[in-house]
């Protein structure tokens, strides 16, 4: 292999690490929540920088595959979760 093909595979490679370092870096809670809607029930989980955020994309996630539509999806995101689980990571 040639040195400046090694050398552009290695600064390719930095790059990569370093933006997955830096994005995995800021998630600092965790949340699983549980959402029902329609009579269906859905869980996910979600992780970001606190446990509101964290928590408000696990009920967005969860209500995306009940809801239809994105009247639905609002309405089922305004609803109050039926569970929620979170935890931080450090």
């Amino acid at each position: 292999m040639k040195a400046g093909r090694l050398v552009a595979l290695l600064v390719i490679v930095g790059m990569v690490i370093f933006l997955l370092w830096s994005t995995l870096g800021s998630q600092r809670a965790t949340c699983r929540v549980c959402a029902e809607y329609g009579g269906a029930r859905n869980c996910a989980t979600a992780s970001a920088a606190s446990r509101a955020e964290a928590a408000r994309a696990a009920q967005s996630t969860a209500c995306g595959t009940i809801a239809q539509g994105m009247n639905e999806s609002i309405a089922c995101e305004n609803r109050p979760p039926v569970s929620v689980q979170c935890q931080d990571r450090r």
